[in-house]
This record gives structure tokens, C-alpha cells and sequence, in this order.
């Protein structure tokens, strides 16, 4: 009875030993499964610069300047920029379309902060131009706008909105295709009411700025 007890005992020890070596552990199973799914991610393109480029063609051109005349045409553009309008600090910002080569219209938006009273100007623009082979572009602009002068809390006045009529001319440096380097001389002409004389007066004042043009083709 004894000899028959070992026997079963024995048995029975060497079945567990077979079911345990047949089935591995589940966190094992997971594991393996884990590694063998993980997916790697794609490595970034190498470039010689170990730079990552978003605009691909920045990689080989990015301070070319094409002489193709039709970068000038269906493209739009917006440039802020800083000057002085007077003797007094000016602020602008530009929004232009050109629908040709040598033609363009702006819209601008002028603050000019003086410390007794300050300024609005806005003002509609046409540039006209001769594309050159050059990084220097000159163009010409001429406009017309309205200016509004807010005189302030000192002074118990309401704000007085006059004709403005501008023109002049400007200069563009192209770093790239799309950004250039632009400066501007304008003169503005204000047209208003003087205290104690008939008829219009016409106010003449000197515009300068100095500012950056980022430029988007819309295609041909």
C-alpha cells in the first residue's frame, strides 16, 4: 500500500512538472508580445547641417533670389514696420495683393503715438514697379486715406477724421524669394479745416519706415 502511495505521489509530481513547462508565464507571453508589436518610429530625413526642414526647398535655396519676373504676380504680402511720420514715432502695418508683374494694391494701417494726441491713418495704395534681376527692387506708391486725430484727455475735444493723399517711393531688398527687407519714404498731404480761414488747408508731412515684406505666391 505504501509502495502504491510513492507511485501516485510520483506521478502526479512529474504531470505538474509537464503542464508548468508546457505553458509559459502570461506576463511573458505579454511581454514577448509587447516587443514583437512595438512599432519604430521613422527617423527624420538626415541633412548635412543635421537640420530638419519643414519646407523642403529651404534645404538647397535658402537665400536665392530667382530673376523670374512672375515671382511678382499673384502673390500677396504683409510687412509691418516702424518709422516716423513728422517728428513723431510711427507704426504700420501693410497688406498688399499684386495681380501682375509690375502692379500692386495695399491697404496700410498707421498709429502715430505722440504724447499730446495721436493718430489713425488708413489709407488705400497703389505700387507700381519694374522688376529688375536683383535682390534691389525700387517702386513707386501713390494714395489716398483717411487720418484720424484723437486729441486726446487734456484737451476737451472730439476726434476730427481728414482726407490724407500720400505718395512716394520705396526700396526692397530681397533675402529670399518670399522676405524682403523693405524701406519707405511718403509724403502725406492732410486736407482740413483751419479756425478763422475759408476754404481747405493742406497739411504737409513726411512719412519714413523701415520694415520687413514676407511674401505668399498664390500660383499662377
Amino acid at each position: 500500500m505504501a509502495h502504491s502511495l510513492l507511485l501516485a505521489s510520483f506521478a502526479l509530481a512529474i504531470t505538474a512538472a509537464s503542464v508548468n513547462g508546457a505553458e509559459p508565464d502570461s506576463t511573458q507571453v505579454a511581454a514577448a508580445g509587447a516587443s514583437g508589436s512595438a512599432v519604430t518610429p521613422p527617423t527624420a530625413p538626415a541633412t548635412g547641417d543635421g537640420l530638419v526642414y519643414l519646407v523642403p526647398e529651404l534645404q538647397t535655396e535658402r537665400y536665392t533670389v530667382s530673376d523670374d519676373r512672375d515671382r511678382f504676380k499673384h502673390r500677396i504680402a504683409f510687412s509691418p514696420g516702424v518709422g516716423k511720420l513728422g517728428t513723431n514715432d510711427l507704426f504700420s502695418f501693410r497688406a498688399s495683393y499684386s495681380p501682375n508683374t509690375w502692379l500692386a494694391y495695399e491697404v496700410a494701417f498707421g498709429h502715430n503715438p505722440a504724447e499730446g494726441l495721436h493718430a489713425l491713418m488708413h489709407t488705400f495704395s497703389v505700387q507700381l514697379r519694374y522688376p529688375l534681376p536683383w535682390r534691389l527692387q525700387p517702386y513707386g506708391t501713390v494714395g489716398y486715406g483717411m487720418e484720424t486725430v484723437y486729441p486726446g484727455q487734456a484737451i476737451n475735444a472730439d476726434p476730427v477724421t481728414k482726407n490724407t493723399l500720400t505718395y512716394g517711393g520705396g526700396l526692397e531688398f530681397y533675402i529670399r524669394n518670399d522676405v524682403a527687407l523693405r524701406g519707405e519714404i511718403r509724403g502725406a498731404t492732410v486736407l482740413g479745416q483751419e479756425l478763422g480761414r475759408d476754404g481747405t488747408v493742406a497739411y504737409d508731412y513726411r512719412e519714413y519706415t523701415i520694415g520687413f515684406a514676407f511674401y505668399r505666391s498664390l500660383g499662377s
